[in-house]
This record gives structure tokens, sequence and C-alpha cells, in this order.
């Protein structure tokens, strides 16, 4: 049977193949250290240089493999003599082109490949530099690529000078004919270093013509004065510091402009004299790529500042030597409402803008690092005073705080921090940077626009509440939550007219729990838009129940938690609990506190809104405690504000809580919202408030909060509704 035949193109591949071959047992042993190196570099245990050639392909050097030879048909080198990009197979045993491959299923049981083509002057592509692997791989990144791909081009070096030196042998002119070819600068100096040849490349390269440089020192193509002159001087004196060698230089054209070059030299003899061959390579564009390639590295895209592995290694060096040091943890209070309202240019505008007024905060050896979104972290070597780091952070604060400007248009934001000192509160790297987190979020939950500063008890904190995460999640699988019921009545006869439902935690080994134990944990989880859904539907039930049974208008509040505004459509889960109840809309009253109300401004007012118009009432719980103000009266949809206990209880000894009194039921009668009064304890306060006019009041006064069965029982309501783990529409 006669082979078959080739194509015109594979046939010149394989005539450069047959010309790279020739001799080329001479320097097997400087591929064989390529190919260790390669191996070493990349940490696999194989390591490559082949040449594919008809049949087969053919070992150079390797590293890890015993085989010299495999056929060209399972060859993972086959393929990649066919791209100009580097061949990566990740895993071999899920790549339908190689799973059933002999290298893959036996020995050497290939799974990771990557191989660089060896692609020669005349553009054929005669082998590759591959490296391999028994183990899968989760990536091979650019900067991997790029190191592969410098492997390989000193494999080409040493190659076009082995192949050179092979022409030379053969012939001057046949050596000429292939450096004149070359895409490189070819340039051949004698013993003393003066130019004897000078290829058209060259003359390119450096813009100098043949006849300037022959006859010349090969110091001309050096800037005058240059620091590396010496390093080339040594041609004539000590060639061997050189020769095989690749080293950079700084060369200059025949107008000085200066630029990189890439410079590897080989040496001839010829009895007692020397000559060199230097194949000269301008890598501009390779110095750019890398330069490239470290910023991305090390630098955030958008700031310019240093990323987190700067900031990491930076206070790995801190950490080894034990110096005192500070580090701040920034974020912007507010930053999404920008991006949401201005846009992301604006966002980035202001970004960028923060990072330069970070920057200016700082000294000349501190770190501005951006770690994330609108997270910056500073790093303040020989800073351990607190009183000096506090300094900074309140410098931090006024900085951010100043107006920005973009494109006319105002913008105002305010910045949190947080700092731990080392070694004091953080070993190392990962603790200082928890630790300020911990102490920025402590700012965060204190009112936002303020510093504060790592403490022991904010970790004991943290760790508490992961324990109370878990236990939460625990209690929620396991239907611990019930919901407790207290009556709230009208004063003036005392008549039920609905309760608040309020969670409790029936915890298996500390027994009845109160909300302030675990809510505010539960509000911060990831549970609480579950529990809260939960909470919602349970309520409806036993409110529609009641009705059913002998309430016949009966009105149950529910408490939302702010999760329940970032999830689905609260107005949507509403109606459909309602639905699936039996629960009409004007029987469910939703309270929303002031803190939901500053969270979740831009959240909430729509589906708020369209509750309201379906019949659902919306109470302000504990209106007048915190920093509400009359314009929320204006902008949330309202039906009821709910007198806080502070101000009930002080009322029988206080004018001033009487005043306040009064003006919560003033402000209610002018926005036509119900006003209900907490926390009545007594007859004396019961009094008060009906003598003002409020017609509405809970309290232990009326009732405690009390299980369904209680409750059941106190308002004879008929049957129990069971099921406390209800699902959750």
């Amino acid at each position: 049977m006669r082979p078959a035949p080739i194509s015109i193109d594979e046939k010149e591949r394989l005539n450069a193949v047959a010309e790279y071959q020739t001799g080329i047992e001479s320097i097997s042993a400087d591929l064989d250290r390529i190919a260790l190196l390669a191996s070493s570099v990349f940490q696999v245990p194989m390591g490559l240089v082949s040449f594919v050639e008809r049949n087969r392909q053919v070992f150079l050097a390797k590293v890890g493999l015993e085989a010299c030879e495999t056929d060209r048909e399972i060859s993972f080198c086959a393929h990649a003599i066919h791209g100009a990009d580097i061949f990566v197979v990740l895993d071999a045993s899920l790549d339908r082109r190689f799973d059933d491959n002999p290298l893959v299923i036996g020995a050497p049981h290939i799974r990771f490949y990557a191989g660089a083509p060896l692609t020669v002057r005349n553009g054929q592509t005669i082998g590759t530099l591959c490296i391999v692997d028994t183990q899968p791989r989760a990536s091979f990144s650019d900067g991997d690529k790029v190191l592969l791909s410098e492997l390989a081009a000193v494999v080409l070096d040493k190659l076009e000078l082995h192949r050179m030196k092979v022409a030379r042998e053969e012939s001057h002119a046949r050596f000429v004919a292939a450096a004149e070819a070359s895409p490189d600068g070819i340039l051949c100096t004698d013993g003393s270093g003066i130019i004897t040849f000078w290829n058209t490349a060259c003359e390119l390269m450096f813009n100098r013509p043949s006849e300037e440089a022959l006859g010349h020192p090969i110091t001309i193509i050096m800037p005058s004065k240059s620091a590396e002159e010496p390093r080339l001087k040594v041609i004539g004196d000590g060639s061997e510091l050189l020769v095989g060698r690749s080293i950079e230089l700084t060369a200059a054209r025949r107008d000085g402009a200066e630029f990189p070059i890439e410079l590897t030299l080989t040496e001839w003899r010829d009895g007692a004299l020397s000559s060199f061959g230097c194949i000269v390579r301008d890598v501009t564009e390779r110095r750019a790529n890398e330069e490239r390639l470290f910023k991305l590295a090390h630098f955030d895209a958008l700031t310019g500042l240093p990323n987190r592995a700067v900031l990491k290694a930076r206070l790995d060096a801190i950490g080894k030597n034990s110096e005192a040091a500070c580090v701040l943890s920034i974020d912007l209070d507010d930053f999404k409402e920008v991006n949401d309202t201005l846009g992301h240019l604006v966002g980035d505008a202001l970004l960028n803008s923060v990072a330069g007024r970070l920057v200016a905060c700082t000294r000349p050896i501190d770190t501005v690092a951006r770690i994330g979104g609108d997270e910056f972290v500073m790093l303040l070597p020989g800073v351990g005073d607190p009183v000096q780091a506090a300094v900074v952070a309140d410098r931090v604060i006024a900085a951010v705080a100043e107006v920005f400007v973009f494109e006319g248009q105002s913008v105002n934001v305010s910045a949190s921090v947080g700092f731990a000192i080392h070694p004091t509160f953080g070993q190392d790297s990962g603790d200082l940077i928890s630790n300020a987190d911990l102490a920025l979020y402590q700012a965060k939950a204190e009112g936002r626009h303020c510093r504060r500063m790592f403490m022991p008890a904010l970790r004991d904190r943290a760790v508490q509440r992961r324990t109370q995460d878990f236990e939460l999640r625990l209690a929620y699988e396991r239907g611990e939550f019930e919901l407790f019921y207290q009556p709230q009545v009208r004063l003036a006869d005392g008549a039920l007219l609905g309760a608040e439902a309020l969670l409790r935690w029936r915890h298996p080994t500390l027994g009845m729990l109160a909300p302030a134990s675990f809510l505010p944990t539960l509000d911060a989880g990831p549970l609480a838009a579950s529990v809260g859904n939960w909470v919602l539907t349970k309520a409806c039930e036993q409110g529609a129940h009641w009705r059913r049974h002998g309430a016949p208008a009966f009105r149950v509040g529910v408490n939302l938690f702010g999760a329940q505004f970032r999830t689905d459509s609260l107005s949507e889960r509403v109606r459909s609990v309602l639905v699936a109840t039996g629960l009409p809309p004007t029987a469910l009253e939703l309270e929303i506190t002031e803190n939901i109300i500053l969270r979740h401004d831009g959240e909430m007012t729509v589906p708020l809104q369209e509750l309201k118009e379906l019949g659902v009432g919306i109470a302000f719980d504990d209106y007048g405690t915190g920093y509400a103000s009359l314009s929320m009266l204006k902008s949330v949809p309202l039906t009821k504000l709910k007198l806080d206990q502070s101000f009930v209880r002080g009322m029988c000894t206080s004018a001033e809580d009487v005043a306040i009194v009064c003006a919560v039921l003033y402000l209610g009668r002018s926005f036509r919202l119900a006003v209900i009064a907490e926390g009545v304890e007594n007859e004396a306060q019961r009094d008060i408030l009906a003598h003002k006019g409020c017609q509405e009041a809970q309290g232990y006064l009326f009732g405690r909060p009390m299980s369904v069965e209680d409750f059941e029982r106190r308002y004879a309501l008929g049957s129990v509704v069971r099921d406390q783990q209800s699902v959750v529409v």
C-alpha cells in the first residue's frame, strides 16, 4: 500500500524539519536544560522538546519520559503545530479529542498538556516545547502562556544559532543566505568584537546601513556612555561570560533613540581564533506586554491603586519583622445609591476621585489599596498609636465628605472607617484586615460617617453571631420558631381589635427566648427573608382562623424584615399569602421601622403603596425614637403611627413626654393616620392617653404576648391552628 501524498505546505514544513535536524545532537545538552527548566518552572513531571516529522514525533530533549518517539497520529504536539498560540488541554480524560488516546488511557497517562509551537524564520512550525502532567489543571493563565512562549523563544534561538553554525560550516554563502532570510537581527564579530556581518534585519532595526556597521566595534549598537557597554566589551575579553546566554540590553538606533533588545551570543572557533554570532531581537512589545500583565496582577484597573495581592504582600513583610502598623478599612456609605440613580459612569468617576483623596491623606511610605467595589484599605507602617491612627481616620472621613462634582452635577457621599493596630490586634495580614473590617461593621451599625477601633470584644461578638446564625438555621429547619400574640384594644371600652404577632424561639436547651436575644442576628443574617415570609404566612393563617371562630373583625399586625424588600416583590408575596389564607387585606397590618425606611427607601415605596391601595395597613413602629423626619410621613405610604412605649411610660412624671405624645397624636390627626400607643402598663397611663384623644393601645395592662392557646382561652376564639411551620407561599 502506497503512503498518502502530502501537501506542498507540509512538504515545505518537513524540509524545514530536516534542515534544523542536521547535527542536532551537538546542542542536545542545551535543549535538555531548557526542558528541565520548563518542568521545574511549571512544576510538572515532564518537559519535552520535539520535532514533528511525517509519521512520528521525535523527542530532541525530554524530562520524565522514557520514550524517544511516538506515532504522529496519537501525538498531542501534532495538534499544537497547527496554531500560532499555546495549545492547552486542561484535562485530556474529559476532552473528546483525546479521551481514548493510548497516551491518556495508558503510559504516560497524560491528563494536562500545554505546547508552544516552534515556528522558525520561514514561518514553518517544526515542533514544540511542551509540558505534560499526569494530573489535570483548572486553568493555564495568560501569564503562564507568556512564560512558556518565552522558553520556546529560547529553544528557537538555540535552534537558529545551531542552524547558522551548521550552515557556516557547510558554506559561508549558505550562512549569509540564511541570515538574510531571518526576521531577527543577526550580526557577527571577530574575536576583538569588530562587526564582520550585519544582516538586513539589523539595518532595519538599528536604522544603520551595513557600511556604517562593518568594521566598527559591537558597542555602536549601545547608547553613548551606556552603563551596558562593559557587558558587550567582554566579547573581546572574556566571551565565555556571554556565550550561550540571552541577555536584555538597552540599545540605540542611529538617531540615538533607545529601545530594549534581547541578544543571544554563540562562539565559533577556528584553531586559536574565535568569532561570534549574535541574534538580536527587539523586545519593545514584549516589555509592554510584561508591564501590562504586571499591572493587571498588582493594580486595580479602575483607580490604579494597588490591589489585595500587593496589600497582603506588604502586610506579610511587616508581620515578619513584627513592626508596628495600622490598617484602616474604608467603605463608602450609600455608594450603591449613586450607581443606581446617577449611573456607573458617575460611580466610577467618584471612585477615582475618592482614590485620589485617600492617597492625599497619606505619607509616601503608606499604601492605599482598592480591594473591590467601594472598599478601600489603607496601610500605615510604623503607626502603632491609636490616637495617631484616629487622626488619619478623621482626615479620611473629612476628605471623602467633600462635595464631588461630575459634569456640573454635585454628589455627596460619606465614609465609615474601622482600624486595627499591629501587632496588638492582629498578628498576620488576614487577622489584621479581618479585625479592621469588624471595626468597620461596627461603625456602619452605629450610624456610619464615623470611625471605630477594633477591640477583642468585636471578635467575640462576631464569633457569637456566627454560632447563633448556625443555631438559627437549625431552628428554622426544625420548626422551633413560634408566634405569640399581644392584644390590641380600643381604649374607649377595652374591646379587642386585633393582635401583633411576635416571634419567639423555643430553644431546645435554653427554653423560650424573647426576640431581643436573637432578632438582631436574624435580621442581619441570610434567614431574615425566609423567616419573615413564614411569620407573614403563619400570622395570616391564624388571623383568618380567628375571624372565622369568634372575632369577625380581627386584625393581625406583622413586623417586616428589611430583607423582605431585597428579595422578590413584597406586594406580590403579600397578595399570594392573603389569597392562600383567605384573610382580607384590611385585616392585615404590616409594621415597618425607621431603620428599614432609611436602608431600603428606594426599594420600599412602590410595594408599600401597592399594598396600601389594596387595603393593607402600613404602621410606622416606634415613631419618634430615632431620626424620623416629618418628610417621611409624606413620602412613605402609611396608615398608622405606633407611639413608642418610652414616651407612654414617662407621661405620668414628665411634661416633656406628655408633649411628645400630644405632638404624635396631632400629627396622626393632621395626616389622617391612626395612632396606637405601645407599652400601656397601668390605669393612669390609659386615662391620660384616652383624655388626649388616643383611640388604640397595647401593653401589659391589656395582656402580655401570649401563645395561641392562651390567647384563645382568654378571648374564647375556638380551636387552635397547630401547624406552626406552615409552608411559605
